[in-house]
C-alpha cells in the first residue's frame, strides 16, 4: 500500500503542531494532573469498546463485500478494515484521501476489481453517515428539553441539521440522476486518467473503453449495495453499533477522570468532531482534538483540561491504537500466505507461473 511518505510526515507535523498548541494553551501541567486521576479500570474498559468499535465497522465492510460478491472471513474483513483505519489516518483530508488507497488495498486482499473496493468502501463510509446523524439529532433532542442552548451547542445543531437535509437531498438527487452523472464522470476523468498514463515510464494509457468499464463497474456496484436491503440493514446495524461504541469511548474516558456526564452529550460531540476529519490532516489529527474539547466544554459542564485529558484517553485508544493496529496488519495482509490462511483459500500462485 503506497502512501507518500512526504505528504505524511508534513501532515503529521502540521497535526502535531495543532496538538501541542491546544495542550499549551490549556496547560500541559493541568492536562498531566487530569490523566493521573484516571482509573486504570475503567481505562481498559475504554480500550475494550474501541475494539468493539473497530470490529464492527470492518463486520459492515464484510456485510457490504457479501453483497457484491466477495465472501471474506469476519477476522479478514476486521484486518481489513484496520488497514483501511491505516490508511485514512495517515494520509490527509481523512477518508477522502484514504479511500483510494483503500481501495486498492481491498481489492487486493478481497480479491476484488479496484472499482468493487472503491464502491465497497464508500458505501461503508456513506452508510456510517446516517446513524452518526440520527444519533446526534437524539442528543440534541435530550439537550432541548433538559437544557439552555449555548453558542456552542447551537452551533453544533446547525451543523448536524443542514447535514442531515443537505446530504441526503444531494444523494437523492445524484441517484436520480445516476446515469447522467455516470456519463459526466466518463466524460471528465477518461483524458485525466490517460494524460497520467502517457507520464508514467514503460506504461501504455489505459484504452479509453477500459476505463469506462471500470467506472461503470463502480456505479452498477454502489447499485447493487443499494438494491439489497436486508444487507443494508445489517451494515446499518454494524454502523450503528460502532458509533455507539465511539460514544462510549469518550462517555468512559470523561468516567475515568470522575467525570458523570449525560450520554447524551458525546451523542452529539463525537459525530459533530467528525466533521473535522475533511482537514488537510492526517485523519483530522488536531482538528478533531480541538472540536471534541470545545464542544464537551459546554455540553457538560467539565473543565477544559478535564475535557482535554478526557480527548487524549479517546483518541489514544480510537486513533493512536488502531493506527498502529491498522498498520500491522497493511503489513500482515500484505503477505499473500497471510491473506490466504486467514481467508480459507488455496494457495496463490505466482504471475511468473502462469
Amino acid at each position: 500500500m503506497d502512501v507518500d511518505l512526504r505528504t505524511t510526515l508534513v501532515g503529521f507535523a502540521g497535526a502535531l503542531l495543532v496538538l501541542g498548541g491546544l495542550v499549551t494553551v490549556v496547560g500541559v501541567g493541568r492536562v498531566v494532573d487530569a490523566l493521573q486521576r484516571a482509573d486504570t479500570t475503567v481505562l481498559l474498559g475504554v480500550l475494550t469498546v474501541a475494539t468493539v468499535w473497530l470490529t464492527s465497522w470492518g463486520l459492515s465492510l464484510r456485510t457490504v463485500l457479501g453483497v457484491l460478491g466477495s465472501s471474506v472471513s469476519a477476522r479478514l474483513a476486521v484486518l481489513v478494515f484496520a488497514a483501511a483505519t491505516f490508511a485514512n489516518n495517515v494520509t490527509p483530508f481523512g477518508q477522502a484521501g484514504g479511500e483510494p488507497v483503500t481501495a486498492l488495498f481491498i481489492s487486493r486482499t478481497a480479491d476484488t476489481e479496484y472499482e468493487t473496493g472503491l464502491a465497497a468502501i464508500a458505501s461503508v463510509d456513506s452508510l456510517n453517515f446516517v446513524p452518526s446523524i440520527v444519533l446526534a439529532l437524539v442528543g440534541i433532542g435530550y439537550f432541548s428539553v433538559t437544557v439552555a442552548f449555548g453558542r456552542r451547542l447551537m452551533l453544533a445543531t446547525v451543523a448536524v441539521g443542514a447535514l442531515a437535509l443537505v446530504i441526503p437531498v444531494a444523494g437523492y438527487l445524484v441517484w436520480r440522476n445516476r446515469y447522467a452523472v455516470e456519463r459526466r464522470v466518463v466524460s471528465l476523468l477518461t483524458p485525466l486518467i490517460r494524460g497520467v498514463g502517457r507520464l508514467l515510464p514503460r506504461r501504455k494509457p489505459p484504452d479509453p473503453a477500459v476505463i469506462e468499464r471500470r467506472i461503470e463497474g463502480f456505479f452498477h456496484a454502489i447499485e447493487r449495495v443499494t438494491g439489497d436491503r436486508r444487507g443494508l440493514a445489517l451494515a446499518l446495524g454494524f454502523s450503528t453499533l460502532g458509533w455507539l461504541s465511539l460514544a462510549t469511548s469518550l462517555w468512559l474516558s470523561l468516567y475515568a477522570l470522575e467525570y458523570q456526564v449525560p450520554f447524551a452529550a458525546v451523542l452529539v460531540v463525537v459525530p459533530v468532531a467528525a466533521i473535522a476529519g475533511i482537514t488537510p490532516l492526517p485523519g483530522g489529527l488536531g482538528g478533531v482534538e480541538a472540536v471534541l474539547v470545545a464542544l464537551l466544554v459546554p455540553t457538560t459542564g467539565v473543565s477544559v483540561a478535564g475535557a482535554t485529558a478526557a480527548v487524549v484517553i479517546h483518541r489514544t485508544a480510537t486513533y493512536w491504537l488502531p493506527t498502529l493496529v491498522g498498520g500491522g496488519a497493511a503489513a500482515a495482509l500484505g503477505a499473500g500466505g497471510v491473506v490466504q490462511s486467514l481467508s480459507g483459500g488455496p494457495p496463490e500462485r505466482e504471475r511468473g507461473d502462469d
